[in-house]
């Protein structure tokens, strides 16, 4: 079979591998039809974030049951495999798990025409949604995760510091849960372009300081929901000061430097009695009420993720559109690949 493979750091490779053959523990073949790049692909392929080589990367991904289950079945794939063992796996929060496997990162994920997997961790695709959408299930569950550590109450004002796909889905599930505005922050302007026809109020921070202008649009409030969705130290303190009295903020961007507040601003949490939340991955548990199957019921209806889909390359086409994402040659907002 096909797959785009990481032989080391910053080498992709379109190649032939043996063709996977199912265990008792992954016992599903699935052929996957679309592949998403995450922004962590480029750290573990480009800045040596790597676990091991080879690798075929992306966690992100959705297809059609070849064998071992409902043929022909469509379906998405959480990608996390928990050890089954720690307290965190007993309680159903795979994703605190202490000794967990990955696709995509820890074992070979996507990238690739087939995968196994266990039956556990495949979701049904409903009718009407299409597989290309459903490929962008893992980001939005992640971004939903994150949204439902705030409790919204219907007229509340969002910000979200980041316009990209993450930050926009973010928007949309804060939209959804009852935020009357929401802001979305960035120095991009054809991914605010995109916020803006998708009825969100935008701020360019080229142009304009946001915690300053979502103070002034706001009547002086600052916003009762913040999320910070770039992992920048400098929106990291901007979603602090930019929240209103008694709000909270969500810290979902893995930073990439240090992130420092000077004993001004501190004293803003404390005087303001912000709550601060972390976030990361997604919960499918209790099934029919988890993430995952939320983000399937709302894909294509509430949920657009349609207009976040800036390019559709072939699998045999990946290294050159990695090196075109890392070089910042063109806009990008979400990849996915045909496979």
């Amino acid at each position: 079979m096909k797959a785009l493979i990481l032989e080391a750091d910053k080498k992709l490779e379109y190649k032939d591998i043996p063709m996977l053959e199912p265990s008792d523990s992954a016992k599903v073949l699935v052929k996957v039809k679309y592949a998403g790049i995450c922004g962590s692909d480029i750290h573990r392929g480009f800045e040596g974030g790597a676990y091991h080589y080879p690798l075929a990367m992306g966690h992100e991904f959705s297809g059609i049951v070849e064998s071992g289950g409902a043929q022909g079945m469509s379906v998405v794939v959480f990608p996390l495999l928990p050890c089954w063992k720690c307290v965190p796996c007993q309680t159903g929060d795979f994703a605190q798990c202490v000794d967990y496997d990955y696709y995509g990162s820890r074992r070979d994920g996507g990238f690739a025409e087939y995968v196994c997997v266990p039956e556990e961790n495949l979701f049904p695709v409903p009718e009407g949604v299409s597989l290309l959408h459903a490929a962008m299930t893992e980001p939005c569950a992640v971004a939903l995760h994150g949204v439902r550590k705030l409790l919204i109450n219907p007229g509340n004002t969002g910000a979200v510091y980041g316009g990209g796909s993450i930050g926009n889905i973010v928007a949309q599930w804060m939209r959804i849960g009852g935020c009357r505005t929401v802001f979305v922050v960035d120095i991009d302007e054809k991914k605010l372009e995109i916020a803006r026809d998708m009825g969100f109020d935008t701020i360019n921070s080229e142009e304009h300081d946001p915690v300053s202008e979502i103070q002034k649009r706001t009547g002086g409030s600052g916003a009762d929901k913040v999320i910070e969705a770039c992992g920048l130290p400098i929106t990291f303190r901007q979603a602090v000061l930019s929240a209103a009295r008694f709000g909270e903020i969500v810290f979902m961007g893995n930073i990439n430097a240090n992130f420092v507040l000077n004993p001004k601003d501190f004293s803003t949490i404390l005087r303001k009695e912000l709550t601060i939340h972390g976030t990361w991955n997604s919960k499918v548990t209790p099934r029919g009420r988890d993430e995952w199957t939320t983000v399937l019921s709302y894909l294509g209806k509430e949920l657009n993720v349609a207009p976040l889909i800036s390019h559709m390359p072939e699998l045999r086409d990946g290294a050159d559109i990695f090196e075109r994402l890392v070089g910042r040659k063109e806009f990008f907002n979400k990849v996915i690949f045909k496979v």
